[in-house]
């Protein structure tokens, strides 16, 4: 009895153990602080889905959506920055940016603008 050991763990399963809770800690840094906090380096672009909604909001009339719903602009070469959709459409600042966000017709004026 003295001299036999029991079933050790290979070397495998040891690094797959070690390779899992490596996985599991990034999993929860990343949904707990932030994958921009904690991925800085990863550059996101919400450029489409702002000009998706500006244009949605245009085509149904939706004056408040339009004019006065803040949206968070991230194109990821600029610092973030919130504005309207009518002032993106419509500010000089903007327009070089080339983020392709359409003057809406139907909305000429925006008064909280």
């Amino acid at each position: 009895m003295m001299g036999k050991k029991g079933q050790g763990l290979s070397t495998s399963t040891i690094v797959l153990i070690i390779l899992a809770v490596a996985v599991l800690v990034i999993l929860i840094l990343g949904f707990t602080i932030g994958w921009s906090n904690f991925l800085p380096f990863l550059k996101t672009n919400n450029v489409q889905n702002i000009k998706t909604a500006c244009s949605t909001a245009c085509s149904t009339g939706a004056i408040y959506d339009f004019c006065t719903t803040p949206r968070e602009v991230n194109d990821g070469v600029n610092e973030k920055f919130t504005d309207t959709c009518y002032k993106l459409a419509n500010e000089v600042k903007y327009s070089t940016r080339n983020y392709g966000i359409d003057k809406c017709p139907s909305i000429t004026t925006c008064t909280s603008a």
